[in-house]
């Protein structure tokens, strides 16, 4: 297991609490300049920390205190730690067999066995007979395996994954989706993936954490996170888009600027008539040709197909609030939406989620 707890204020702020289990992969996330690449730098050994500890398989690798300052910091070269860098970083001049042998040096004293593991690296990402190759007559996604058996080739106890898939093109990085989940399953070690593709992280992750100006702001399994945030700053990262403001009292939620109030679950943490924003995922909503008694007139605003999948823009009549909508394209022929076309919504108060509504430049946006 990898356990982390970061804390520094300069030169970047991170305020980082996760553990990552053996054989679970990891997703950060977070706006650029966040602090995701400066969390695997310091667990790699790269930087360190001004407080906190690094903890993996029961040994301690970094540990300091603002009493204390630095109490241990392992070097790089003695944390057993695989690093997959944006660029790869492969050494021009050198082949790719020679780039994985790079690792083992310091482990490893028979050139020969150094080749032979090196070869076994590059057979197990499929580019074996890539072995002779320089850096520069491979392929991106070539180029990324080869990093990749690096990365690997000293069997260490956790892998840092700096947006490796940024670079490539779809074919590849779906082929390189596929051997990372069969490493996965053959190395059961603890895997940090860096990345702001949230779609990638709901595909790959069994976790994610979102972080914003160096702080982790909740954790969570992908489909309670996207369900579920913590609050309204952690709605925005993650895109969800049918994010509103109301005020909420005693298991009531009213819509701001509109006289709709929704039964919602109340869990008795929100004080009564409190300001707060609430997300309605795509499974509470549903569209209606006919008026109900509870549902709320909106207009179509814009269609946007995307094969057999449209996107469809409501514009609410009271309250001028967008809602965002995704059927199908027979769902969509069924309704006979078109531009311009009113129509009528059902919110499903149940699947209404609450959560404290904190401006940006609030700290208190960090708790829950």
């Amino acid at each position: 297991m990898l356990k982390i707890q970061l804390s520094q204020i300069v030169p970047n702020p991170l305020q980082l609490n996760i553990e990552c289990v053996a054989g679970e992969l990891h997703a950060l996330v977070g706006p650029s300049g966040s602090g995701k690449t400066t969390a695997l730098r310091t667990i790699a050994g790269l930087n360190n920390a001004q407080a906190g500890k690094i903890e993996c398989d029961g040994n301690v690798w970094f540990e300091a205190n603002d009493m204390q300052g630095i109490i241990k910091a392992l070097s790089p070269a003695q944390r057993s730690c695989g690093f997959l860098f944006q660029q790869y970083a492969l050494f021009p001049h050198l082949s790719a067999l020679d780039n994985v042998c790079i690792p083992l040096q310091n482990t490893i004293d028979g050139l020969g066995e150094r080749r032979a593991i090196a070869q076994q690296w590059l057979n197990r990402m499929g580019i074996g007979e890539l072995a002779a190759r320089m850096p520069n007559q491979l392929s991106g996604g070539q180029q990324q395996r080869v990093a990749l058996a690096r990365a690997l080739a000293r069997s260490p106890k956790i892998l840092l994954l700096d947006e490796p898939f940024s670079a490539i093109d779809a074919p590849t990085r779906q082929g390189l989706y596929k051997t990372l989940a069969e490493l996965r399953k053959d190395l059961n070690i603890p895997i940090l993936l860096v990345t702001h593709d949230l779609r990638e992280a709901d595909l790959l992750a069994d976790r994610i954490t979102v972080i914003d100006q160096g702080v982790g702001l909740q954790t969570a399994p992908p489909q309670i996170l996207f369900e579920r945030p913590r609050n309204s700053r952690v709605a925005e990262l993650v895109g969800i888009s049918n994010k509103f403001e109301g005020v909420f009292s005693a298991g009531k939620l009213s819509w701001s600027e509109c006289d709709r109030v929704f039964d919602v679950i109340d869990k008795g943490k929100i004080p009564p008539n409190t300001p707060v924003a609430w997300v309605i995922p795509g499974d509470g909503l549903s569209l209606h040709s006919e008026p109900s008694n509870t549902s709320i007139c909106v207009q179509v605003e814009q269609i946007s197909a995307l094969g057999q999948i449209a996107v469809i823009q409501l514009r609410t009549a009271e309250g001028n609030h967008t809602i965002t909508w995704e059927a199908s394209a027979a769902e969509v022929k069924r309704l006979s939406l078109e531009v311009g076309k009113n129509t009528f919504v059902e919110i499903d108060g149940s699947k209404i989620h609450i959560m404290p509504l904190r401006p940006i430049n609030d700290p208190r946006r960090f708790s829950s």
